[in-house]
């Protein structure tokens, strides 16, 4: 184990240092402060503790590392995952896992605004509630919400499986209420089982796209001529 104190080191050379350690190699980030950018671009399986709050973007990038979190973080935590885990011990702001392609998030608190906005095959998990336009324009990926949802939901969604247990304060243009299936059942079982959750698959309710946005109608364009004038 490799420990470093942000009262001493540069947050440069920490993140040098842990960017070029070695797979099954465990560090711990001590007094993190509320840093930004800390614990990005890793790509090998390292195992990494940062004991507090971590600012902005904290496991930007990240490829097959272990990051786990002892407290809050500000927005786009995990933001471009591309696999590995991150495990938030508290809150998560706005944007988290924005565009990530893979991996598994996990927040034990709730998160803000935007929680995964863009995602393209990145799997979160959210033990409390997200806020407003939450899975927005979600391309691939599942979205489990263990409270309740603010307004436009999944708004603009692609192929995004959204799981709430809560409350939805409204749905966003284009995602509406699905049937779950044994595959997407199978999915949210997966998932809470990996994200530590003691909850059952049969108390959440699923979402997703309405696929009315994949074409373009003619018709539309006519409709909007005509109230214009």
């Amino acid at each position: 184990m490799i420990t470093f104190d942000l009262n001493q080191n540069r947050l440069t050379e920490v993140n040098k240092s842990i960017q070029d350690g070695e797979d099954n190699q465990s560090f711990t980030v001590i007094n993190p402060a509320g840093a930004h950018n800390l614990g990005v671009g890793l790509k090998t399986k390292v195992n990494l503790l940062i004991d507090g709050p971590s600012g902005y973007y904290c496991g930007s990038m990240n490829q097959n590392a272990t990051i786990q979190i002892n407290g809050s973080c500000s927005q786009g935590v995990g933001s471009n995952i591309m696999s590995g885990l991150i495990k938030v011990n508290g809150n998560a702001g706005a944007s988290c896992g924005a565009t990530g392609h893979g991996g598994l998030i996990v927040v034990e608190g709730g998160a803000g605004s935007r929680c995964g906005i863009a995602m393209k095959g990145v799997d979160i998990v959210v033990k409390g509630s997200v806020g407003h336009m939450s899975g927005f324009m979600g391309q691939a990926g599942a979205l489990v919400i263990c409270g309740d949802a603010g307004d436009a939901l999944a708004d603009s969604c692609y192929e995004i499986s959204v799981f709430v247990k809560g409350t939805v304060k409204s749905l966003g243009v284009d995602c509406e209420p699905k049937t779950m299936t044994a595959e997407s059942k199978a999915k949210l079982e997966s998932l809470l089982k990996a994200s530590g959750s003691d909850f059952s698959a049969s108390e959440f309710k699923e979402y997703g796209p309405a696929r009315k946005l994949y074409s373009f109608k003619v018709d539309d364009v006519n409709a909007d001529e005509q109230n214009r004038k």
